[in-house]
């Protein structure tokens, strides 16, 4: 298997502890990076409101399979929560999709940390992906 960075996240947030639990609950804003081999790519993607964003979590460690999470003391499997420290740190978030100039996109509500390789993104839609009702079980906010 081989992952090619689409491109590169800049964001404010420059060290891991800096960035938000969950992009969402943030409004501070990221520019995406598409390197121009990729800019086809873009083509209609001003059409979508918002973007599922894909990146690596470069800082990550990657031999961490459990941990303890923001939101309590006990320890859980990383693939029963979000934590970006596992085997392969792949992260992902719904940003709003704010501006798009040329090969740069300008979104809202992206925790990454500045130069994290983008891997990929899509465009969101409450009607697909959103699930009425789902849940995790531990987890209560």
């Amino acid at each position: 298997m081989e992952l090619i960075p689409i491109g590169v996240i800049h964001s404010l947030y420059r060290a891991p502890g800096e960035a938000p639990h969950q992009g969402r609950f943030s409004d501070r804003t990221a520019e995406l990076e598409i390197y121009p081999q990729f800019m086809e790519g873009l083509k209609d993607v001003e059409q979508a409101t918002h973007l599922i964003v894909l990146y690596w979590c470069h800082l990550a460690q990657r031999d961490v399979l459990q941990t303890r999470t923001p939101w309590g003391p006990e320890i859980r499997g990383v693939f029963a929560c979000r934590s970006p420290s596992r085997p392969n740190p792949i992260a992902f978030c719904v940003a709003e999709l704010l501006e798009v100039k040329e090969n740069r996109l300008l979104v809202r509500g992206v925790d990454a940390l500045d130069g994290s390789p983008l891997i990929d993104i899509k465009p969101y839609s409450s009607e697909v992906d959103s699930v009425p009702g789902a849940r995790i079980g531990w987890f209560k906010k």
